[in-house]
């Protein structure tokens, strides 16, 4: 069995674009050398900046000789559907069968599709990948139609086996495939021909090509690590620099430069965000101080000087990207010290934040109001809650977020210090757009946890309130994360908060629909006054000119347009009546989601959802945990299957009586030992649940709730529902009745599936 080896060789293919291309070739390549007939081993896929690679292991010499029977007309059929059936399957008429089948006599030829060799069908299934390579953005060059992303230069395919390498021969747009390829850019002899993916990997290293990306990134960490430990000092890990880093060269060479002393008092987050945004730098910070004092960069090239020119030249062009930095920082500051922060929320006003919600100064202002209402709520400070959201997006407005906006937030909470406000308003305009993911961390600070909430749900609400909401894989406005987010903050501080008074309340402030409102009462007013004119026999306004019919005409043709355009804004005052409790259930989605990844089943939460007080997140949670506890344990699960037995029993009887079996179950109609200890069982278990239920300790509840298990098996191996006696049935039907009852006070069990 052949082995296959392949490299795609062009100029410089963008760092961001190569670890998905070189998946992309594995898949477009296998995939259809599979459909093709063939099979393969092992595949795997590389990628440097100049080229991508992928060897195939154990691929079949050739495909398999393939017959398919197909079936064709009916035996009498016209000829020419019979001409056209023979012309697609490849055979001639004295290579037919009849067959009888249920639906009469059919025609059937079988088709024979012989097997090709290894080399036609890598030839037919790469240049159809190359053709059609799915790059986000691509070029055409020369006279030929080929796209790529960058000029491709080679084609290398080979298949090796115990009789050595041959070419696989195909030609795309005049480049030819042939057995060589090229290694360093600067530091290797020109092009070499190989015979083998172990001999390409290896003459590969020796022309200063390291071909594995994370051989690279590995190499680069460990000599930066090394570099600074041997100053004491440590590198700011950065997994995505390191992965684009590591896309850049492909004979990486790690030098560490200084940062001159006029810049060391800017914030480290500054120094770090504009080194790696500009200069693809890796910071290096001092582990006593938190300072940032060097930088460690990534050359493409050895050179005679050890990288002394490359570090001057690199140092050069930083001195003058932190120069820019040191200008904002400073004068932002004096912004801020001078001014306060209420000069850059004043800018705000001429923000637009969505032309239906108004600017980004008309939603400081909301927010404020809503984190003042939730402040006492998640224990803050209501002055302090409202004075930070007042200022929390201030820093939008600084010359520093305008260069880096992964910076807002953090400068708001530099510039609150140096404006004076208190500590917990300068860590809220920090903290206040955490937790952006489910890895970030959640603030737990009252002030913070207020603002946070009241940003999001601010954010939602609006949304909501416009009908702008997230639809398939579609969320323009990040609106999934801000739900999350709100569900984090949540659960994380086990606040009891109603959400739908509060979703109800900020619908119907949001400006948007008051606009809704005074359009509405404005176009009543209109319409009124034309329709008092149209019914005044002597009106003579000079409104619209013409003859009184024309006028009449034109009048009610503005009407009835009018009529069309309040009914679309009825449509919408009616949808904001809806809105909230679907902005509830898009939460619930999204908590199933969470808890999913915490291993709770999405029918234990909609067995909770079915309860009272789902807008009660913390309280679901609560109830969905211990059901999901519960169902784990044997008795749980055998409870469960027989309260469904007694719920469809149940059920059943009703639909067939027509009655409600829902009371009057008697221990003094009971017959049998079983029926008595059941009777026992239910209540014990309601004296145990109502307080549980009551304190909220569904735990305890969930126990009591269990302990039916064994008395609930019991009487349904012994005794018969449906008995003859209509007194004992009915006894029987109404005990089912009170175990259905009975669980259905803890959670919806017939939401649970199996």
């Amino acid at each position: 069995m052949p082995d296959l080896l392949i490299e795609l060789f062009s100029e410089e293919i963008p760092a961001r674009m190569q670890a998905r291309a070189a998946g992309d070739l594995k898949k477009m390549v296998t995939d259809g050398l599979v459909e093709a007939g063939l099979t393969y081993a092992s595949a795997a896929a590389f990628h440097t900046p100049r080229r991508l690679a992928l060897t195939v292991v154990g691929l079949t010499a050739e495909s398999p000789t393939q017959k398919e029977e197909r079936r064709g007309p009916k035996v009498g059929a016209p000829d020419k559907a019979l001409e056209g059936f023979m012309r697609g399957a490849g055979v001639t008429r004295d290579q037919l069968e009849e067959r009888e089948d249920k639906k009469g006599a059919f025609y059937y030829a079988t088709v024979v599709t012989p097997g090709r060799k290894a080399e036609a069908i890598v030839a037919e299934v790469l240049e159809k990948a190359i053709r059609t390579f799915p790059w986000p953005k691509s070029m055409r060059w020369g006279a030929g139609s080929l796209r790529w992303v960058r000029p491709l230069h080679r084609i290398l395919c080979i298949l090796t086996d115990e009789g050595g390498e041959r070419v696989v021969d195909l030609d795309v747009d005049g480049i030819r495939s042939g057995r060589s390829t090229e290694g360093h850019r600067f530091m290797s002899g020109g092009a070499f021909d190989v015979t083998s993916f172990e001999d390409y990997a290896a003459k590969l290293k020796r022309a200063k090509v390291i071909l594995s990306a994370e051989e690279r990134a590995e190499h680069i960490w460990h000599d930066a690590t090394n570099a600074a430990f041997a100053l004491g000092l440590e590198v700011v890990e950065d997994k995505g620099l390191l992965a684009e880093v590591a896309g850049l060269v492909e004979w990486p060479v790690v030098l560490m430069g200084e940062i001159g002393e006029d810049f060391l008092g800017l914030p480290p987050e500054v120094l770090q965000t504009s080194m790696k945004e500009h200069q693809k730098f890796f910071s290096v910070k001092n582990p006593a101080t938190g300072r940032i004092e060097r930088f460690i960069t990534v050359a493409n090239v050895e050179t005679a000087d050890h990288g002394a020119t490359i570090l001057a030249g690199n140092q050069k062009v930083l001195a003058a990207r932190l120069s820019d930095a040191k200008f904002f920082w400073e004068n932002d500051l004096r912004v801020a010290q001078r001014e306060g922060l209420t000069a850059w929320t004043e800018r705000l006003s001429n923000v637009t934040f969505h032309n239906k919600l108004g600017s980004q100064q008309a939603r400081i202002a909301r927010i404020a109001a809503l984190a003042t209402d939730l402040a006492p709520k998640v224990e803050a400070d209501p002055a302090l809650a409202e004075q930070a959201a007042q200022v929390a997006k201030a820093d939008l407005s600084s010359e520093m977020v305008y260069e880096f906006p992964e910076l807002q937030g953090l400068m708001g909470r530099y510039y609150a210090q140096a404006a004076g406000l208190p500590a917990e308003v300068a860590v809220a305009a920090q903290e206040h757009y955490s937790p952006l993911g489910p890895s970030d961390d959640v603030p737990t600070a009252p002030v913070s946890v207020a603002v946070a909430l009241a940003d999001k749900l601010d954010t939602l609400t609006g949304f909501w309130a416009i009908d702008e909401k997230p639809t398939g894989s579609k969320d323009p406005f990040a609106l999934r994360r801000a739900a999350l987010g709100v569900i984090r903050l949540v659960l994380a501080n086990r606040l009891r908060l109603n959400l739908v008074p509060i979703f109800d309340q900020s619908i119907h402030n949001c400006p948007f629909n008051l606009w809704v409102e005074a359009n509405l009462q404005s176009m009543a007013d209109e319409k009124l006054d034309i329709e008092k004119k149209l019914a005044d026999p002597n009106f003579k306004g000079t409104l619209i000119t013409g003859t009184r019919e024309d006028k009449e005409v034109r009048l009610t043709a503005l009407v009835e347009g009018m009529r069309d355009v309040s009914d679309r804004l009825e449509a919408l005052k009616i949808w904001q009546v809806k809105a909230p409790m679907d902005l509830l259930s898009f939460f619930h989605d999204r908590l199933k989601v969470h808890l999913r990844d915490q291993g709770v089943r999405h029918d234990v939460i909609d067995a909770c959802l079915a309860m009272p007080g789902q807008d009660d997140l913390v309280l679901l949670v609560k109830r969905a945990e211990a059901l999901s506890a519960m169902i784990e344990t044997q008795d749980g699960t055998n409870l469960v299957q027989g309260f469904k037995r007694a719920n469809n029993i149940l059920a059943q009887a009703e639909e067939k009586d027509g009655v409600e079996y829902s009371f009057g179950a008697d221990v003094k109609f009971a017959e049998t030992d079983e029926e008595r200890v059941l009777f026992a069982a239910l209540a014990a278990a309601e004296a145990q649940i109502a307080p549980a239920m009551a304190a909220e300790d569904f735990g305890s509840a969930m126990e009591a709730m269990a302990a039916l298990r064994a008395p609930i098996d019991a009487f349904f191996d012994a005794v018969q529902v449906n008995a003859e006696n209509h007194v004992v049935r009915r006894n029987r039907l109404n005990l089912l009745s009170r175990i259905r009852q009975t669980c259905l006070q803890v959670a919806d069990l017939t939401k649970l599936e199996g």
